[in-house]
């Protein structure tokens, strides 16, 4: 009986004024056995019926049912969706029934239960549904004199509606006719408030757009640019998919694909994004906020010792707490400058003195296009660019030696290296520019290449430059974004290049930062770029996918040898730095969830366990495709990152571009939610993404391509 697609069809003549009322009842999967479904589909249908089954049946019925509705002239339609058992009965495949049904997140009506025990099952399904981000706009039970409504309504404080149905009658033979009567009253109450929570949900999500464009101030936004009717509404999340409130002829919600990785944080699948709800409200209900300094909890230990035995392991020994990656540089900025003042001696002058008096002025050394966040002294340590120049940052001065890179990317299907204008006049043999494959880049026997010569002799005459200690401008640490520069184009810099600079400036006892705010745990197909770089820094910063992107947190890693640079009988020696919510309870217990789910590959089923890598989750023939295709100059494709450079040029090119907003806008009537650098795209997925979907992602991508450059065509020949 899988599958079985019954359909009945009652029209029932209206009273007075003759009209039609017409209900249809599907029902979509049905068995023979009286069990629970996912009993009934083992036994019966040969095996578990899939639950991407059951959303694609259940999705094409109601879109086909409101559609043919719609032709013939209906407007006012009810729908109810009836789920085979309680809040947590497991569905066909296994798959508890709140979650099975949780990517539609209809209005929920909770038939509770008015027996004896019945508060407790009723409180705890209302629960389990408000955790998975349900709206229950009622509850409804069956009378058995017990009065359970009166506890109920206190517990929900009036918040949802409580309604009682008179009790059944328990003769078999009674055709209900008289019960139906006795409970007309009720069941008018409920379809109001049905009707009623409905047309205040459309309400709010029409006012949206509107309210949002007079309150907000949204970041990295020209808000003259965002007309209202571009804003994008979105009623919630699923997994990887938003849901989109689409304001058009028939108001609907649609699914959109988050390609933005919500500005590159997250990480979970619907599964996991439930196990976080659950685990972060069970710490929020034990913990609330507690203080950190001088405590211990578990999360924030647990968190700890993760973080260390993981993207940390062979080199950290100490994990310090922050907010967001921005602060957590600024701790590295310190840590890092605090080392290289113990290690070259500045301290022994300095120790007595005045502690608010300068000594020495300390400069970082660090890449052109890498970015380190937005709080003063990140941006200090990156080279002048948009998002520095004085309309942005007017105290910014760059204090640092800033190296141009070399940075390596797919063109016309081949790995291709981009040398700076400074190593030109270099002679590089043909061999060291062009790779077979993206693999042939990290591999560690480039180290004996005449290249690795020449960028170590670069390298090496700009270290030499270095003033002394008693000049202004020493350089006291690097900090390099490993392997990608986000922010600054999504570009790929040489991993050859970055680690023969680490390793240049710790034979000069020179302090390492890596910043992997956005380039850690599995973004780039590992958990720390470290394994692809080859080395490992003295700190390093994390953030975004630390918590799989539900809650801001950070943490700066650091040696024992950083560590004790800090420890004295002093308190002034000691890091003075900190925040209200560091280590805090919430942010730690998601990231103890995040780091332990990705990993795993009984959870993630994307892990190679014995290489410790992703698996490759972007088509290589299509990626190749888009490369060679002519509106396309460059491609970078690694972990769970597509980045595609647009060919453009004036102003058409850069950051403030415009050039790709038609592009991404018919990617959005598409399904997939895209957010530009300028004339650079991309996609981004999470660590634990199918590659069927990144590769239907990439298929959209390139269909829309062959339209744009049949516009852009069309424009250039008017």
């Amino acid at each position: 009986m899988y599958d079985l697609n019954f359909r009945e069809e009652n029209r029932i003549s209206g009273e007075e004024d003759s009209s039609v009322s017409e209900l249809v009842c599907k029902t979509l999967f049905a068995w023979e056995e009286a069990v629970s479904p996912h009993l009934a589909a083992e036994r019966e249908s040969g095996g578990v019926v899939g639950d991407s089954k059951v959303i694609e049946t259940l999705g094409k019925c109601l879109r086909d049912g409101l559609e043919s509705e719609i032709e013939r002239g209906k407007r006012e339609i009810l729908c109810i969706v009836e789920t085979a058992g309680g809040v947590a009965s497991p569905g066909p495949s296994g798959s508890l029934q709140c979650d099975l049904y949780r990517p539609f997140r209809l209005p929920g009506i909770l038939v509770g239960d008015g027996r004896l025990g019945g508060i407790s099952g009723t409180i705890s399904a209302y629960e389990s549904l408000k955790l998975r981000g349900y709206d229950v706009v009622a509850v409804v039970f069956e009378d058995h004199g017990l009065v359970n409504e009166v506890p109920l309504m206190s517990y929900l404080r009036n918040r949802v509606p409580v309604l009682v149905l008179p009790p059944l009658p328990q003769d078999s033979s009674n055709d209900l006719m008289e019960w139906f009567d006795e409970s007309h009253n009720v069941f008018d109450s409920l379809k109001n408030i049905m009707l009623l929570a409905y047309s205040e949900r459309i309400q709010r999500l029409c006012d949206m757009p509107k309210r949002a464009g007079e309150l907000f101030w949204w970041p990295f936004t020209q808000h003259k640019l965002v007309p209202e009717e571009a804003v994008t509404v979105i009623d919630s999340r699923c997994g990887e998919n938003f849901s989109v409130y689409q304001d058009q002829k028939n108001k609907f919600i649609g699914q959109q694909f988050d390609a933005c990785a919500s500005w590159w944080t997250q990480g979970p699948d619907a599964t996991l994004q439930i196990e976080l709800a659950r685990d972060m409200g069970y710490t929020a209900a034990r913990f609330g906020h507690v203080m950190f300094p001088e405590n211990v909890y578990e999360p924030a230990l647990e968190c700890a010792e993760l973080l260390l035995q993981g993207v940390g392991k062979g080199w950290a020994s100490r994990a310090y707490f922050s907010d967001n990656g921005s602060t957590a540089i600024e701790i590295a900025l310190k840590m890092a400058f605090r080392k290289f003042s113990f290690d070259h001696d500045v301290l022994v002058d300095f120790l007595g003195k005045d502690t608010t008096e300068k000594c020495v002025e300390l400069k970082v050394l660090a890449l052109k296009g890498s970015y380190h966040g937005d709080t003063l002294g990140a941006m200090e340590a990156q080279a002048p660019s948009p998002y520095t120049g004085f309309l942005q940052q007017p105290w910014y001065s760059g204090r640092g030696l800033f190296l141009d890179p070399p940075t390596v990317f797919m063109y016309n299907s081949k790995w291709i290296l981009s040398l700076p204008e400074l190593l030109y006049s270099e002679i590089v043999e043909h061999k060291d520019i062009t790779f077979c494959s993206r693999d042939e880049i990290f591999y560690e026997e480039r180290d004996s290449s005449e290249l690795a010569s020449i960028y170590s002799s670069y390298i090496s005459q700009n270290l030499l430059q270095n003033p002394g200690l008693k000049v202004s401008g020493c350089i006291g640490a690097l900090i390099i974004e490993p392997v990608v520069h986000a922010a600054g184009g999504m570009h790929m810099v040489d991993p050859l290049f970055q680690r023969i600079l680490v390793k240049e400036c710790q034979n000069h006892k020179i302090p390492v930062i890596f910043d992997e705010v956005f380039t850690g745990f599995w973004r780039l197909g590992v958990e720390t770029t470290a394994d692809l770089l080859g080395c490992v820094p003295d700190i390093a910063c994390y953030g975004k996918l630390l918590t799989g992107g539900v809650i801001p947190l950070a943490a700066t890693l650091a040696t024992n040898a950083v560590f004790d640079s800090f420890v004295g009988d002093s308190k002034l020696k000691a890091l003075l730095h900190g925040h209200s919510y560091s280590a805090h309870a919430l942010g730690c217990a998601a990231a103890a969830k995040s780091i332990k789910w990705f990993k795993d590959p009984q959870t993630n089923h994307n892990i190679i366990p014995e290489r410790r890598i992703l698996r490759e989750l972007w088509d290589l023939d299509l990626i190749q495709q888009i490369s060679s295709h002519r509106t396309v100059q460059r491609v970078v494709a690694l972990g769970t990152l597509c980045a595609i450079e647009l060919q453009a040029a004036g102003c058409n090119a850069g950051y403030g571009s415009l050039y790709a907003a038609s592009l991404l806008k018919k990617l959005r009537e598409d399904g997939v939610y895209m957010r530009p650098l300028g004339n650079v795209i991309y996609l981004m997925c999470g660590p634990c993404s199918s590659p069927e979907v990144c590769s239907q992602l990439l298929l959209k991508l390139y269909q829309r391509l062959e339209e744009f450059d049949k516009v852009e065509e069309k424009l250039k020949s008017c």
